[in-house]
């Protein structure tokens, strides 16, 4: 093979590695490393939330009402780490291309939090458990620690496509491109219909929030960090 060849055949090999890294999920990530930085300060001055709901304490931020913490800026390929503990019977969750804060719900995609150790979790629909995208696409399976422990969250967003990693497990890999119906999910199941606008036409570019006490049980998150992606 002619060198000239050869060189052409390792820059292509070269950015075909890159490309794949960077469609893909990131399991450990370093975030110690170059480019992160935390999504809130300690004075919570860069996100916006209701006055007096959510405060940190040694580094630990929790909210003492169902209202959600937003990040001020927005965002579009990102991957984001954090902490977060459950108390028995959390209801919570990490939401992503929030385009309307005000009216989140439907305009975003929320990755569940849940206690799926207690009843009402542990009976709801696949969909509506931990590491769920919530109403959508369940998790291929149980990776959530039991209330009082600390779990471990990666959630890369490249695209229209959502990787979950929940305490070190790959546990779902979403192509919101494939959920086209506001009523039915790709494998044949009902999605709520408080999630009026299909996955595949939500708008990218969007706010992170952080969803709060939800149905009466508290939540706890630390080192939420986030590493913007191209």
């Amino acid at each position: 093979m002619h060198k000239i060849n050869v060189l052409v055949f390792f820059l292509f090999f070269s950015w075909a590695l890159q490309g794949t890294a960077q469609d893909t999920a990131f399991i450990d990530p370093d975030v110690s490393g170059k480019g992160w930085a935390p999504l809130f300060n300690e004075r919570l001055s860069n996100a916006n939330f209701p006055k007096g709901v959510w405060t940190v304490t040694e580094g630990v931020l929790t909210a003492d009402k169902d209202e959600a913490i937003w990040s001020e800026k927005s965002y579009d390929n990102f991957v984001l780490d954090l902490e977060f503990k459950n108390a028995p019977g959390t209801n919570s969750g990490v939401v992503v291309h929030a385009s309307n804060t005000k009216d989140w719900i439907p305009h975003s995609v929320e990755i569940q939090i849940a206690d799926d150790f207690a009843d009402e979790w542990s009976k709801a629909p696949k969909s509506w458990q931990c590491a769920a995208i919530f109403g959508h696409q369940p998790a291929t399976k149980r990776m959530v620690n039991e209330p009082g422990e600390w779990n471990h969250y990666t959630i890369t967003c490249i695209g229209r496509k959502i990787w979950v990693v929940l305490n070190g497990q790959l546990v779902n890999s979403c192509d919101m491109s494939l959920f086209t119906s506001a009523q039915n999910n790709p494998d044949g199941t009902k999605a709520p219909e408080w999630l009026s606008n299909p996955m595949a036409t939500l708008p990218l570019h969007g706010h992170i929030g952080l969803q709060g006490k939800h149905a009466g049980a508290p939540i706890f998150f630390r080192n939420v960090r986030i590493k913007v992606l191209k």
